[in-house]
């Protein structure tokens, strides 16, 4: 199967910019893949779509303010875009720069501290910060929130609101989990009044997801890791809705990569390290049975997974549509409801 197999035509003007003024006001397209049809729907109207019973499963991760300025000992401007933390001083980053620093060089930050170069990995490099602060309260003073490269302005005081889920809690991402950005306090509370569960796993987001696929052939692709936890409660949560004949739906691709890392010999397992986990068509998914997420990147490795849950043609069909109806597409964009063969 090819990446170009996976591409489609999205006008510029359709990527989102900034977030609506509500959360829940984005619009949402209902894709039923056993009838082979969707429906243009509200947000705020998913409680409507869903039965009391139902377990929806959110990550819980909460994003840093991982992109961090500096200047190298030759004067020359950085970018530093964390890609994940490793320690309480260090990171993987990316780093923009018109020439890349060797090992041992050293980047000035505003504050007066420094990062040292430890190496190079695989186009990431490794630094140590050299300061009296540990990372993460070093970034909540230096850092900004890492918009997506796509949204083409500079951060602003909302960002720090609303690149942010409401119910995140777990500090580690460098980009949102987007489908959950849709949820308001409001909506939670129309869903759990309808009878609907709430489950949470947590999966930080590396900036990775943002990284173009370089091969043609997608078997030959790569994942990049990222950490993750799905505790035993959650499975718990996940066996008595599945007893009592409700669906489980997870909110965002993240939330289906965690869950299906922590499949083992057909069952699901407490699960908390690293995966590479990649899913495309041919895999079968069997941890969920309905995923809320965002329009994804063309040919990116997130609309080969939504691919997998509702099939190639279809999944672009219903993308020509949303093109079609001008639905607004990435992370401060609109959703899906995809209800695969079987859980409708």
């Amino acid at each position: 199967m090819k990446k170009s197999d996976f591409g489609f035509y999205l006008p510029p003007e359709l990527i989102a910019q900034v977030p609506l003024a509500e959360r829940s006001a984005s619009r949402l397209l209902w894709l039923d893949a056993m009838a082979g049809h969707w429906q243009d729907r509200m947000f705020r109207e998913l409680p409507d779509m869903l039965r009391a019973g139902d377990l929806l499963v959110f990550n819980d991760t909460r994003v840093l303010p991982a992109r961090l300025y500096g200047r190298k000992e030759t004067g020359g401007a950085v970018e530093i875009l964390l890609e994940r933390v490793t320690g309480a001083h260090e990171a993987v980053v990316q780093l923009g720069t018109h020439k890349k620093p060797k090992t041992g060089g050293r980047i000035a930050l505003a504050d007066g501290s420094h990062a040292t170069v430890l190496g190079r990995d695989e186009g990431f490099f490794r630094l140590h910060f050299e300061s009296p602060l540990p990372l993460e309260k070093l970034l909540g003073k230096l850092g900004e929130m890492p918009l997506p490269p796509y949204i083409e302005r500079p951060v602003d005081a909302q960002d720090e609101e609303r690149y942010q889920t409401v119910y995140a809690r777990e500090p580690g991402a460098v980009a949102a989990p987007t489908a959950g950005l849709h949820f308001d306090e409001a909506l939670l509370g129309a869903l759990r009044a309808h009878g609907v569960h709430m489950g949470y796993v947590t999966l930080h987001v590396a900036a990775a997801t943002f990284q173009p696929m370089r091969v043609e052939d997608i078997r030959q692709h790569r994942m990049h890791s990222e950490w993750l936890n799905v505790g035993a409660g959650l499975i718990e949560q996940i066996h008595r809705a599945r007893g009592a004949g409700g669906r489980v739906i997870a909110v965002g691709t993240t939330v289906v990569r965690a869950l299906e890392t922590a499949m083992r010999d057909g069952c699901l397992q407490p699960f908390a390290g690293e995966t590479r986990i990649f899913i495309f068509p041919g895999y079968r998914i069997t941890s969920i049975d309905g995923l809320i997420t965002n329009f994804h990147l063309p040919q990116s490795s997130l609309l080969m997974l939504v691919s997998a849950l509702a099939g190639r043609q279809l999944t672009l069909e219903a993308y020509r549509h949303a093109v079609k109806k001008r639905y607004r597409f990435f992370s401060y964009g609109d959703a899906m409801l995809i209800l695969p063969p079987g859980a409708v």
